[in-house]
């Protein structure tokens, strides 16, 4: 296509426009912000394959279905008459200016750390600036509630990390996993239900915050192992069926044994 045809911006914006009108898609126009969260979920995690997949053209493609859930989210917000797409981007331009004064105004930031720090700051004034009462006295008030808890767990860590929080080396948080660890030990011995969840997540938090330290993203290690206990599986199900037997004919002790195999096979 040459350069003068190449579709644009407002190219999106007129077409989700005319899905939205009277004669547009009936599917289109009977969406509301609520039902399209999901999608907007799933084509973010597309996003996010296509980069684990290093598929420059599947990362393409995938960005534009999640630029589409925003130009659509931005439609019903205009037709409701709250704000429209020009306002979506004007927004986000001039954040992004006013939370770069390093780059666009007279603040030094010598490295990466720092500039996290100033964002910090100059967020907590934003929202000092407003009318939320809690935004004054708590940096963790903006960590979305809706964030799978893994994610949640490294937001919160990092943000109270910025300000002191945190262990001054990576043996206290050591000791904080089986400090916890034994406190479930505990919650078992008791059979308490209820003190069970508290500390089975407090040992999911305490392992975050490991990660953290060791510069592991835990949803990037979460999901490796995953993968890896899947391809693992698979083996035993594989093995199981040549032998023309079913897995549930297999004992424990037959099955750690094909699994054993498979860890060798992949040694």
């Amino acid at each position: 296509m040459d350069a003068d045809e190449r579709r644009d911006m407002f190219d999106l914006v007129e077409i989700m426009h005319k899905l939205r009108a009277e004669n547009g898609c009936p599917w289109d126009r009977k969406q509301t912000h609520r039902s399209l969260r999901t999608y907007l979920i799933e084509e973010s995690y597309e996003v996010i394959q296509a980069i684990d997949d290093e598929n420059d053209d599947d990362l393409c493609e995938e960005l534009g279905d999640v630029l589409l859930q925003v130009v659509f989210h931005s439609e019903i917000a205009d037709e409701r008459g709250v704000f429209d797409i020009a306002d979506v981007i004007e927004g986000i331009v001039e954040k992004m200016i006013r939370r770069h004064p390093h780059v666009f105004s007279d603040v030094e930031a010598k490295d990466s750390e720092a500039v996290l720090r100033n964002w910090e700051r100059i967020k907590q004034r934003e929202h000092a600036e407003g009318e939320d009462e809690e935004a004054k006295i708590s940096i963790l008030h903006n960590v979305a509630g809706a964030m799978p808890a893994l994610m949640r767990a490294v937001k919160v860590q990092a943000k109270a990390s910025r300000v002191g929080f945190d262990w001054p080396d990576i043996e206290g948080a050591l000791s904080k996993v089986n400090e916890e660890l034994a406190e479930l030990e505990e919650a078992r011995r008791r059979k308490d239900v209820n003190a069970v969840e508290e500390e089975v997540g407090d040992v999911l938090f305490a392992l975050v915050n490991v990660a953290r330290f060791l510069k592991v993203d835990p949803e990037i290690a979460l999901g490796k192992a995953v993968d890896k206990f899947i391809a693992r599986f698979q083996y035993i199900e594989n093995e199981v069926e040549r032998s023309n037997r079913h897995l549930e004919e297999m004992t424990l002790e037959e099955m750690d044994m094909l699994w054993e195999e498979s860890k060798e096979r992949e040694g």
